[in-house]
């Protein structure tokens, strides 16, 4: 239980991070004026992650999966901005 727990608190922020990102940084105008909102989106979001993180069958498929998705999302966002897709 516990390691599911942390897989959702440790690499779960990173994904809920990366995709937030990717939403925010995506919308039509400059990032600054989704700061706030993001800010404020960044903790229920994060709750579902760690929620989610429950529905494993054990830590280590937990641990697996969310770092696998927040490697990806994290590197999905720095590909989008380093090929000035996002700025």
């Amino acid at each position: 239980m516990w390691a599911r727990a942390l897989a959702g608190v440790v690499p779960g922020f990173f994904l809920s991070a990366a995709v937030l990102g990717l939403f925010c940084w995506g919308l039509p105008g400059p990032w600054q004026s989704t700061l706030v909102p993001g800010l404020v989106a960044f903790f229920p979001i994060w709750t579902i992650v760690i929620a989610a993180s429950f529905k494993f069958a054990d830590g280590r498929r937990a641990w697996a999966w969310l770092s696998a998705l927040a490697v990806l999302a994290q590197s999905l966002l720095w590909a989008l901005q380093a090929s000035q897709w996002l700025r």
